[in-house]
Formats: C-alpha cells, sequence, structure tokens
C-alpha cells in the first residue's frame, strides 16, 4: 500500500526509478541469495514465492482497475507485473531449470523500456503546462499532441502484453517457463489476469482517441521536450517495438546471463 502513495507523491522522474530500478535491483537480490546462498532448500521456499505471486497478480491487477490517477495506475501496475515476474521464479524453484531464472531476466529488461516511457510521457505532458497525472488529462491528446498519444499507445499496449510488443514477449517467456516447470495452472491465472490488465491499459487508449479534448484553441500547451527526455523516450520505444519484433539478442543475453548464477 506503501507504493501507489510514493508514486503518487514522488517527482515522475523518481517514480520511474523507483519503477524500474529499485525492482531489477530487488530481483537481482533475490535471484543470488535464493538461486546461490538457499538452491538446497528450493522445496521450502517455492511455496512461499508462489503464494507471493498469486497475491501480487491479484493485488496489482484489481487495484488497478478503480484508479483514476495515471501514476497510482501505474504503481498498482508494477505491483502486477512483480507477480508475472516472480512466475519465473517459482518455475525454478519447482523444478531447478534456467529458463525459469532468463524469463525473469529477460521480463525485467522489456519492462523497464515500457515502464520509462509512460513515465516519460507523464513527465513530457506536465513540463508542457497539462497536469498529466490524472487520466482524465489525456482526454482528446491524440488530437492535441498526436505524437505523444502514440508514444503513450504503445507502451499502454506492451504493458497490456499485446503483440507485437517487447511486453508479449516478456509475458510469454515467463508463462513459458511455468509450463516447462509443471505450472501449466499459474500460467492459466496469470494469462486470466493480464486479460483484465488490458482493461485499464486500454481505458487510457480510449480517454486519448474516443474522446473530444476541452480546448483546441491556440492558446493550449504546447509540448515541451528536453534533450534528456528525448532520448529516454526515442530509446523506450525503439526498445519496446524492436524486441517485441525480434527478441532473440535479449533472450540470448538473459540465458548468457543465467550462466554467472549457477
Amino acid at each position: 500500500m506503501w507504493t501507489p502513495d510514493v508514486y503518487q507523491g514522488a517527482p515522475t522522474s523518481v517514480t520511474a526509478f523507483m519503477a524500474v530500478a529499485s525492482k531489477a535491483a530487488s530481483f537481482g537480490a533475490f535471484l543470488r541469495v535464493f538461486m546461490e546462498g538457499l538452491g538446497g532448500l528450493k522445496a521450502n521456499w517455492s511455496a512461499m514465492f508462489l503464494l507471493l505471486c498469486l497475491a501480487t497478480l491479484i493485488l496489482g491487477n484489481i487495484l488497478a482497475l478503480v484508479q483514476t490517477n495515471v501514476k497510482r495506475m501505474l504503481a498498482y501496475s508494477s505491483i502486477a507485473h512483480a507477480g508475472y515476474a516472480l512466475i519465473g521464479v517459482v518455475a525454478t524453484g519447482h523444478m531447478g531449470n534456467s529458463s525459469g531464472i532468463a524469463s525473469v531476466l529477460l521480463y525485467l529488461s522489456l519492462y523497464a523500456f515500457m515502464t520509462f516511457g509512460a513515465f516519460a510521457i507523464v513527465a513530457m505532458l506536465r513540463k508542457g503546462g497539462i497536469e498529466g497525472e490524472d487520466i482524465e488529462d489525456f482526454t482528446g491528446l491524440a488530437k492535441r499532441h498526436p505524437v505523444a498519444a502514440l508514444l503513450m499507445l504503445i507502451f499502454m499496449v506492451s504493458l497490456a502484453g499485446i503483440p507485437p510488443t517487447a511486453g508479449f514477449i516478456g509475458k510469454l517467456y515467463v508463462f513459458m517457463s511455468a509450463v516447462e516447470a509443471g505450472l501449466p495452472w499459474l500460467a492459466a491465472v496469470a494469462l486470466i489476469f493480464a486479460v483484465i490488465s488490458a482493461y485499464y491499459y486500454l481505458r487510457l487508449v480510449m480517454v486519448m482517441y474516443m474522446r473530444e479534448p476541452s480546448d483546441l484553441s491556440s492558446t493550449s500547451p504546447r509540448m515541451v521536450m528536453s534533450p534528456a527526455l528525448s532520448i529516454v523516450l526515442a530509446c523506450a520505444v525503439a526498445g519496446v517495438v524492436i524486441f517485441g519484433i525480434y527478441p532473440n539478442p535479449l533472450v540470448n543475453f538473459a540465458m548468457q546471463a543465467v550462466s554467472a548464477l549457477k
């Protein structure tokens, strides 16, 4: 419950850092401690992670449905995405195969692109004089600022796990790791909540593209792009699109990284 309050109250750049960097670091610590230090006790801790995985999937996705603030919605979404990543940890603990660890590393890498991109759009709207945090602030964005709306569309579709984006590849590999570990029911449960998550992501897309903006006059705020923000957005959208179509380089890199944990 700490996460949405801090995500909403912190500056957007700090929120993006917490959503991506701190999550990646914590999962790195999980993998080191439980794979190397407690690898012989997998039967004991895998059940704990299974319960934690289910709790995060349910809590994150259900509470994200009722949010009206984009940063709070992304906060609960990040909880749900931690649940998807935990599927790989559970799969590794259940069967001890390396594909589970690789799927976690791959998922976190792809999650970084789409999350940094989404928060960059929010930051860009704030710099342009638009509040940019409430969902209603995105009303008619496709007509006011079509480029920003298109980029946000790409990031929302990827977070929802719709092909051919990086988010789909990330979910595909963690679901496959669960199936390979003999846990097809877990993959099915995660798939159901992935479908549920499409509602709150695509709701934002609907607001941008299917509602009329309240003001299209010449006094409407203009986008303000800094060089750093432009670089972040360019890297984020490139990662989401390129790795969604051709993920093999990142998949191979994740598989090679697993060898460091053996």
